[in-house]
């Protein structure tokens, strides 16, 4: 694409679905975010659009996800809705011929994720994805110890992610994180991608991996129990537990060099441990308050920049992710 993309300021940015998401973690970052204005908003309840509106500061609101994206006062759109209708609005949306944010994952396929990406490839139009986490200070550290060679060679990586149920699960209660028509591997599908997409991001693109998922406890339709083995083009090996049935949390992720280990949590709020000749060091660096604002600085760098600045999260990184993810989850043949 031509640098910049967008010559002008601001960009006006509108967003399908502000539910919880926009709340805290993301919708302020468009307001916050120098070069970019919060312009329009979308969501069905005419009631909660108007009062998010309202209460954000938003000047237009609206029912209507195709007027949204097709008004001639909104230049960049975000997708900020369960995954199941990413691919409908997505293409919609690069037919208008705007940039687009969609929140993770892609889609609930890997071809779904693959149609969206490979659409705005072809149209020319900036797709980026809400794995948010390359951009946060926190786990750029890691990558910059990663590349400084503090552990020396990566040989291999261990994640590991187990949470109690809750009640929604207990109670049946909807939630699309459960519904295998919108999440196939359930929370697995929200959570585990961000791990994933963190450790692709670190050791790069997993070319050949195997997985093993379940449901255990028969709460909801969707898989409970994921396991899987992998090896990144790098040649480090990797392997990952998801559990969402055990007594007690665990989040962390432990990467193993030829001189040492790195030991980070992708969701608690935990400081990341070096060790390297018996000596153990901890470095704690705080999220900022709306935790997706590094992530949407990011993109008017590379929105407003003059080239030299690319966003770590694309279609592409997050089309792979799905691939990752859908091969874990035996919905991919192994050729």
């Amino acid at each position: 694409m031509s640098r910049p993309y967008f010559t002008s300021r601001p960009v006006r940015w509108g967003i399908i679905g502000c539910g919880d998401v926009t709340e805290v973690k993301s919708g302020p970052a468009y307001r916050q975010t120098e070069g970019f204005r919060l312009a329009a908003v979308m969501r069905r309840d005419e009631a909660k659009v108007k009062d998010y509106a309202r209460r954000h500061g938003v000047d237009k609101y609206t029912t209507d996800a195709d007027a949204l994206i097709n008004d001639p006062d909104i230049d960049a759109v975000y997708i900020a809705t369960p995954p199941d209708t990413h691919r409908l609005y997505g293409l919609k949306v690069v037919a208008a011929g705007k940039p687009c944010c969609i929140e993770k994952p892609l889609a609930p396929s890997y071809g779904d994720s693959r149609a969206i990406s490979e659409a705005f490839d072809r149209a020319g139009v900036p797709l980026f994805v809400a794995y948010y986490r390359r951009s946060l200070p926190r786990f750029e550290r890691v990558k910059a110890w990663l590349q400084e060679g503090a552990i020396g060679t990566v040989r291999h990586v261990s994640l590991q992610l187990c949470k109690p149920p809750g009640p929604p699960d207990r109670s049946g209660a909807p939630n699309w994180r459960t519904d295998p028509a919108v999440a196939p591997g359930g929370y697995f599908d929200d959570l585990a991608s961000h791990g994933l997409d963190l450790l692709t991001y670190y050791l790069g693109n997993i070319t050949s991996v195997h997985g093993i998922s379940l449901n255990q406890q028969g709460l909801y339709g969707a898989k409970d129990a994921v396991t899987a083995c992998w090896v990144h083009d790098t040649g480090a090996t990797g392997t990952g537990s998801w559990n969402f049935g055990t007594g007690e949390a665990l989040d962390q992720v432990e990467i193993f060099g030829s001189a040492g280990t790195i030991r980070f949590s992708v969701f608690d709020d935990q400081a990341l441990v070096l060790e390297r000749d018996g000596r153990r060091s901890e470095t704690f660096l705080e999220h900022p308050a709306t935790v997706q604002l590094p992530h949407v600085e990011n993109m008017a760098r590379d929105l407003l920049g003059n080239g030299d600045y690319v966003h770590p999260s694309t279609g592409a990184s997050a089309t792979h992710v799905s691939w990752v993810m859908d091969r874990i989850l035996g919905t991919l043949p192994l050729v």
